[in-house]
């Protein structure tokens, strides 16, 4: 799934645009509810050595919370990576590119209905 795809189905359903928080980084954007301003995700561009894949490339990944048995399920498959900088028990990275856009919306929604 593209980003912009994404921005666009996140402002759509839940009427909440990203936020760009780092100069040092200015491709993260957190996405938060406007009521509570917890974060449901963050998007990000990360190396992929410091996701601990091969290579030097960036990877478009999605962090989202989510159950800790979910986690460890879906953590068998490819595409989903112990979560970058946050918690690994409660949270996940997503790549954006290698996971049907149908998951990782409901995937999405799961973690929207957690941050409540």
């Amino acid at each position: 799934m593209e980003r912009k795809e994404l921005f666009a189905y996140i402002a759509e359903h839940y009427q909440v645009n990203p936020e760009y928080l780092w100069k040092k980084n200015p491709n993260y954007a957190v996405l938060r509810h406007r009521h509570n301003r917890k974060w449901f995700a963050i998007v990000m561009d990360v190396e992929a050595e410091k996701l601990g894949l091969k290579g030097t490339q960036l990877e478009e990944i999605i962090d989202l919370k989510l159950e800790p048995e979910l986690i460890e399920i879906l953590q068998q498959s490819e595409g989903y990576l112990p979560a970058y900088h946050m918690n690994k028990q409660h949270w996940i990275s997503i790549q954006l590119k290698k996971v049907a856009p149908e998951q990782m919306l409901k995937l999405l929604e799961m973690s929207y209905e957690l941050t409540k």
